[in-house]
């Protein structure tokens, strides 16, 4: 089994949520994040006063998958999160050791 971690722009989890689960995800875990990355951060007026945004918001989306799907997911988030700019995030893949789901002690495949 593959957790694959994908740090996107916050605008685009709608179009990778539905690429994940026309690609067959069952399960993912979303959580609002701060990056801080290439862009160094951006400057920003408001009301005349200049200030400095180090850490940009992005969404970081977590999913369990069975190795043989693990390609075609990272494959859908790559499509759908691109914008072609800076920034536009990162997918980390790792092996899952064991999974078990705690309400019914399942492991592995079952727990997915």
């Amino acid at each position: 089994m593959k957790k694959i971690e994908a740090i996107i722009h916050s605008h685009k989890l709608d179009d990778v949520k539905s690429n994940l689960i026309s690609a067959g995800v069952i399960g993912m875990t979303i959580s609002e994040i701060k990056a801080y990355g290439h862009k160094k951060g951006l400057t920003n007026r408001y009301r005349g006063t200049e200030y400095k945004v180090e850490f940009s918001p992005k969404i970081r989306i977590e999913t369990i998958v069975e190795d043989e799907l693990a390609d075609i997911v990272v494959q859908q988030i790559s499509l759908a999160a691109r914008t072609g700019e800076i920034g536009d995030g990162k997918i980390f893949v790792s092996q899952s050791e064991q999974i078990v789901r705690i309400r019914t002690q399942e492991s592995g495949i079952a727990a997915i």
